[in-house]
C-alpha cells in the first residue's frame, strides 16, 4: 500500500485530500509540524510527498530542496501560486509535477497515480523476488511468508529489494545508504540503523528472526540455507 504525505497549511484542504485518497485504498496523513518538515518526512517514509508552496515557516520550495538531500520520493505540488517562476522554481527544487489550486479531487488522484506508476514501475522486470520461501511483492511493495502479507515502508521495502538482488553476497551500509537517500553523506549513519530495526521486528512479527544476517564491520546479507528458529 502507498503511502502518501501531505505538506498543507490549510488542514481543512488536507484532510479533504487523506480521506479522499484513503478511500481510494491508499495510506494518507499529513504534516502537522511545519517547522521541522525534513524530520516528518523521514519519519513517515512517504512514496509520495503532496506540497503546498504557501508555508508557514519556510515555503514549499525551500522544503523541496531539503527533502531533495535525503530522498529522491517524488513530489506533487499543490498551489494557488500558479505564476511561471513558482513552477520554474517548484521543478528547480526537485518537483515531480504541479497542480493548480483549486483542483478537482479526481484530476489530482489522476496525477497521484500517475507519479506512483511512474516512479515505482518495474516494467520489463519480474514482479516478485523470492527467497527461502520469503516473496517480495515488487508492485506494491510488501512481503508475503506462510500466507501472511506484511506491509512495507518505502525504505525497509529499498532494503529487501537491495538483500534479495544480491542473495549470498553481502552488502555494505554504505550500499545500503546511497540506494535508500541517493547521497549518503546528507545522511547519520544511525537512521539507516533505525530502519533497519524497524525491519527487522516485522520480520521477527512472522517467525523470521535470522532472515537478515549481520555481517559485523561489513554489512548484510540474506542467504539461501538461513534458519528460521534458533
Amino acid at each position: 500500500m502507498y503511502k502518501i504525505l501531505i505538506v498543507e497549511d490549510e488542514q481543512v484542504i488536507a484532510e479533504e485530500v487523506c480521506k479522499y485518497l484513503m478511500k481510494w485504498g491508499y495510506q494518507a496523513e499529513y504534516v502537522r509540524d511545519f517547522q521541522h518538515v525534513s524530520k516528518e518526512v523521514l519519519e513517515a517514509e512517504p512514496h509520495l510527498i503532496l506540497m503546498d508552496i504557501n508555508l508557514p515557516y519556510f515555503n514549499g520550495h525551500y522544503w523541496c530542496g531539503q527533502i531533495r538531500q535525503f530522498s529522491s520520493v517524488p513530489i506533487l505540488f499543490l498551489s494557488s501560486a500558479t505564476d511561471n517562476m513558482n513552477i520554474v522554481m517548484a521543478v528547480h527544487m526537485g518537483g515531480d509535477d504541479f497542480l493548480a489550486k483549486p483542483f478537482d479531487l479526481e484530476i489530482l488522484l489522476a496525477k497521484v497515480q500517475a507519479l506512483l506508476r511512474r516512479s515505482y514501475a518495474f516494467s520489463g522486470q519480474t514482479a516478485v523476488l523470492e527467497c527461502e520461501g520469503v516473496i517480495l511483492d515488487l508492485q506494491d511493495a510488501s512481503f508475503i511468508f506462510e500466507q501472511k502479507k506484511i506491509e512495507l515502508t518505502k525504505n525497509e521495502f529499498k532494503i529487501l529489494q537491495l538483500l534479495f538482488e544480491n542473495k549470498n553476497r553481502t552488502v555494505s551500509r554504505e550500499e545500503i545508504m546511497k540506494r535508500l537517500w541517493d547521497n549518503e553523506c546528507f545522511v547519520d549513519d544511525n537512521t539507516l540503523s533505525v530502519n533497519m530495526n524497524r525491519l527487522r521486528k516485522k520480520l521477527e512479527g512472522v517467525g523470521l528472526e535470522h532472515f537478515i544476517k549481520t555481517k559485523k564491520g561489513m554489512g548484510y546479507s540474506i542467504e539461501k540455507e538461513h534458519h528460521l528458529s534458533d
